[in-house]
């Protein structure tokens, strides 16, 4: 397999870690080659070159350079169609960081774009590569938590004022889209719908409580209903000092489990001959020790996140290349996840209930006011 020569645009905090995963993860040693960085600031961009011992060179030219066949965009986020739009055009594939963009319109135009100029585009989520979320996933298509009942996403994080304040992108609605949510929480709400199956309606309520000066939420609750029927409360905010770790939770009528900072620390399945008839173990007769596969220790990245699942992931896209298939987590993926937080923006605007769309420009629509019985 020919290694695929890669050029990252933004060398932020992101554009970081993927710069520095892109050099020195050992299963992308033969399928994927840093080539050159790019940044509005050549200081930056200089910098991360030769920190990972590549080429550092401006926007325009990483996207023209002949000896480039994948970019990743790892720019603010509303800008992620339109760089990925020119990266295509230039007969690149494509890898965007989360989300895809900030807008369902912004997502279609690339992912047209995409199709149409016969390239892979791949979003960034990660959090599917974590061996705990495969194992959870592996329990999950095996029936083993039996019929798949609620869901709990909590991303209690903090980011100071001075995080806001460090770029005039921060905390704006045309480049941020939206603060807690389709920023920090995103990944959350992917692989809530990834485990649990796509959500079709929410109800929600967003807040700005811990910072000024920015158009975004810094909290959001919500309401999720998936497809099959299961529900799942989420909860994500900047504004939890002094930030705790996020916690994805999935409940069955026969197991549960808890994936926390990226560990599955509690699994519990019912076996064959278990009677669940009663009152349960009452949180006894945890499983997770013996579900966890066996990983190597692994220091985080200067990000703050580990960096094989980037790594993972990329591994995917590089295979998915060469095989002439879609990426694991294609525009289309990353487009739902952007429908499920866009609906929530919508149903916390409209305080109706809204409906999330499936089908390609659709929109978020609040749905019919709900009628609540009279009780018996």
């Amino acid at each position: 397999m020919s290694r695929l020569r890669f050029g990252v645009v933004g060398c932020g905090v992101i554009g970081g870690l993927h710069a520095r995963v892109l050099s020195s993860y050992a299963p992308l040693a033969e399928r994927a080659r840093l080539v050159a960085v790019a940044s509005p600031s050549p200081g930056r961009a200089h910098r991360l070159a030769e920190e990972t011992g590549c080429e550092a060179t401006d926007v325009d030219a990483l996207i023209a350079h002949p000896d480039i066949d994948v970019i990743s965009v790892c720019t603010p986020s509303g800008l992620h169609a339109e760089l990925g739009l020119r990266a295509l055009a230039a007969g690149k594939h494509v890898v965007v960081e989360k989300p895809i963009d900030v807008s369902a319109r912004a997502a279609d135009q690339l992912i047209d774009g995409a199709r149409r100029a016969g390239r892979a585009l791949a979003v960034i989520s990660q959090r599917r590569f974590d061996p705990a979320s495969r194992t959870l996933r592996s329990a999950l298509d095996a029936g083993e938590f039996g019929t798949l009942t609620s869901g709990l996403v909590e991303v209690p994080l903090w980011r100071g004022q001075s995080y806001y304040d460090s770029g005039g992108w921060r905390g704006s609605r045309a480049l941020d889209g939206g603060g807690a949510l389709l920023n920090q929480g995103v990944h959350a709400v992917d692989l809530a719908q990834w485990l649990l199956g796509p959500v079709v309606e929410v109800a929600a309520h967003t807040a700005l409580k811990g910072h000024s000066g920015i158009e975004v939420e810094d909290v959001v609750t919500a309401s999720l209903r998936h497809a099959s029927g299961a529900l799942t409360s989420l909860l994500a905010t900047t504004a939890a000092y002094p930030g705790r770790t996020t916690r994805l939770t999935v409940h069955g009528d026969r197991g549960s489990a808890v994936i926390d900072n990226d560990e599955l620390t509690w699994f519990h399945a019912a076996g064959p001959g278990d009677d669940t008839s009663a009152y349960g173990a009452y949180g006894a007769g945890n499983q997770a020790a013996e579900r966890r596969p066996p990983t190597p220790a692994e220091q985080r990245d200067a990000s703050g996140l580990l960096p094989s699942p980037h790594g993972d992931q990329l591994v995917d896209f590089c295979d998915a290349v060469a095989e002439g298939r879609a990426p694991a987590v294609d525009g289309e993926e990353g487009r739902s996840a952007l429908l499920t937080v866009l609906a929530v923006y919508e149903a916390a605007r409209t305080g109706a209930v809204t409906q999330v769309p499936h089908t390609l420009g659709a929109k978020p629509a609040p749905s019919a006011p709900m009628t609540i019985p009279e009780p018996a």
